[in-house]
């Protein structure tokens, strides 16, 4: 099977896994009727969370994560261990299939197929991404998030934050392989929150809330 064929399919496979639009899917099933009709609209967990049901909220984070993550591992998995030349940089034909996996998986959650290419904004699968490709990075993530999250309550700054950091401490921690991924990605993220980035200038955004909607 030559190289094309192989991250070609890694491609494929990592966007129509990621492309399962589970906070859509699990609001449904559980009665809460189409989540994209509140809160900002878009189907990632944090506005699952604004329906009051936090363990729908705290599935919708892990499969939205794990979809990318999982698409990562069977890419890195299933393809040949052998040395390729990434732009002038010497790795490894697996782990090139599992980063182009894991950020088609995170794409097709932003661009779904089946919802007219309108999707989350990619948090949670960015992070399953990185935890599957390089894991001490995805924990440096975390702890960001979870940092900026509990001191401002706004989901959208702290996401931004971590995205922020993750490109610069990739260049330290991986190679540039990796680096380059995880950048296009935190880019792509950043962009996907211009409506949230506005709100926080203008003193606008609103903030986490864990208490169940009546």
């Amino acid at each position: 099977m030559s190289i094309a064929v192989i991250f070609g399919l890694s491609a494929l496979g990592g966007y129509l896994l990621g492309s399962i639009p589970f906070g859509l899917v699990l609001t449904k099933m559980c009665g809460l009727g189409d989540i994209r009709k509140i809160g900002s609209g878009n189907i990632g967990a944090t506005n699952v969370l604004r329906t009051g049901r936090k363990d729908l909220a705290l599935l919708t984070v892990l499969l939205d994560a794990f979809k990318a993550g999982i698409a990562a591992w069977i890419a890195t998995t299933f393809a040949p261990d052998s040395f390729y030349s990434f732009f002038g940089y010497i790795t490894t034909t697996n782990i090139v299939a599992g980063l182009i996996a894991g950020i088609c998986g995170f794409l097709g959650h932003n661009f779904p197929i089946w919802l007219k290419f309108k999707g989350g904004k990619g948090v949670s699968s960015a992070f399953g991404f990185i935890l599957f490709t390089y894991w001490p990075l995805a924990l440096v993530a975390l702890g960001v998030w979870l940092i900026v999250a509990f001191t401002s309550r706004y989901s959208s700054l702290s996401a931004l934050t971590a995205c922020a950091c993750v490109p610069f401490f990739s260049f330290f921690m991986t190679d540039p392989v990796h680096t380059g991924f995880y950048t296009v990605m935190a880019l792509i993220i950043i962009l996907r929150h211009h409506a949230n980035i506005y709100r926080l200038l203008h003193g606008e955004e609103s903030k986490i809330s864990f208490k169940k909607k009546a």
